[in-house]
């Protein structure tokens, strides 16, 4: 029984360098050929894909301007579509084929041809209407690429590493569609979120991770507990040391979660609260603040259904945490 909780946590601090930006979920499924129909309204499919798969990105599409809405479609689309590729391929070498494809569409989106594939389209199309850097596309492509040989880490820093190269860099697009990736306070907190949201995401979908023979937590937090991934893999949630190693992996989330928020105190800006402006790229924070409380309260059992059912005050939280600024 684990005695302890959130509250009663040391606090850790990373170098920026040093953040585990998120990983997103691999549980949801994607179509390898989009259908021809996207073709002709590339937004609507970009923003039905999310709605389906992603419903949290969905929930925080509506508090992005309108003007930018679509791009944030598409930037998530894409992302989507990114990190299902090696739920949804027989092997590396077809995965990485299509990780070819995307190369090939950012350099053709950024030299004004996009291919007839209605996420390439949405994008661009954003890339008309915002600076969205292709190099920060190209980066989770890459990362994603690396992820079909090495899909688990053996330590914090690789995942960091990982983090940093995914969900971080997607919330610096996210910025960047707002224009504001000029500040160092939105870009060092996002670098922080990140890592919290990659930690959620890994630990929501643990089961489903178990149930294909991978062990998400690294393997130098389960070493520590005394882990078994066989024992794992065979009865979940009743294996020996694994609460214990998610409590410490879900430590280090809330603690990079903390850090972001206060990077906003730091800087002594409305009593902490995150300027209106930059709050559509920081609601991210309210759906893994909430999967980390629930976790506490199942006692850091990963495996406990409740945690597999959507939250319904969910939507009513993001709507309040835009309003007041925090997250």
């Amino acid at each position: 029984m684990l005695q302890q909780s959130f509250r009663a946590l040391p606090r850790f601090h990373y170098s920026r360098t040093g953040l585990p930006p998120c990983t997103f979920t691999r549980a949801m499924a994607t179509e390898s050929t989009p259908p021809e129909a996207g073709n002709t309204d590339p937004l609507a499919y970009c923003r039905d894909l999310v709605r389906k798969r992603d419903y949290e990105s969905y929930l925080i599409g509506s508090f992005y301007p309108r003007h930018t809405q679509g791009a944030f479609f598409a930037l998530r689309a894409f992302y989507v579509e990114l990190a299902s590729v090696q739920d949804t391929v027989s092997n590396s070498m077809i995965g990485k084929m299509r990780m070819q494809f995307w190369r090939d569409a950012i350099k053709s989106i950024a030299d004004g041809r996009p291919p007839r594939h209605p996420i390439a389209l949405a994008l661009h199309d954003a890339s008309q209407r915002a600076n969205l850097p292709t190099y920060h596309l190209r980066r989770i492509i890459d990362a994603r690429d690396a992820e079909l040989h090495t899909p688990t880490h053996l330590t914090l820093e690789s995942l960091t590493a990982h983090a940093e190269s995914t969900t971080s860099t997607f919330l610096y697009l996210l910025l960047s569609l707002l224009d504001l990736s000029s500040s160092s306070t939105f870009s060092h907190a996002a670098s922080h979120l990140g890592v919290a949201q990659s930690i959620h995401v890994l630990l929501r979908a643990l089961p489903y991770h178990t149930s294909k023979g991978r062990m998400v937590i690294p393997a130098e937090i389960t070493a520590n507990h005394g882990v078994r991934q066989e024992d794992v893999f065979r009865t979940g949630g009743n294996a020996h040391g694994i609460s214990d190693a998610v409590f410490e992996f879900a430590t280090v989330a809330n603690d990079n979660l903390l850090t972001a928020r206060e990077m906003f105190k730091q800087s002594g800006g409305d009593g902490g609260k995150v300027p209106r402006v930059a709050m559509p790229v920081f609601l991210y924070g309210i759906p893994t603040r909430d999967y980390l409380g629930r976790l506490e309260a199942v006692n850091f059992d990963a495996f406990h259904p409740s945690l597999q059912l959507r939250d319904w005050k969910l939507p009513w939280r993001i709507w309040r945490g835009y309003y007041k600024g925090d997250f």
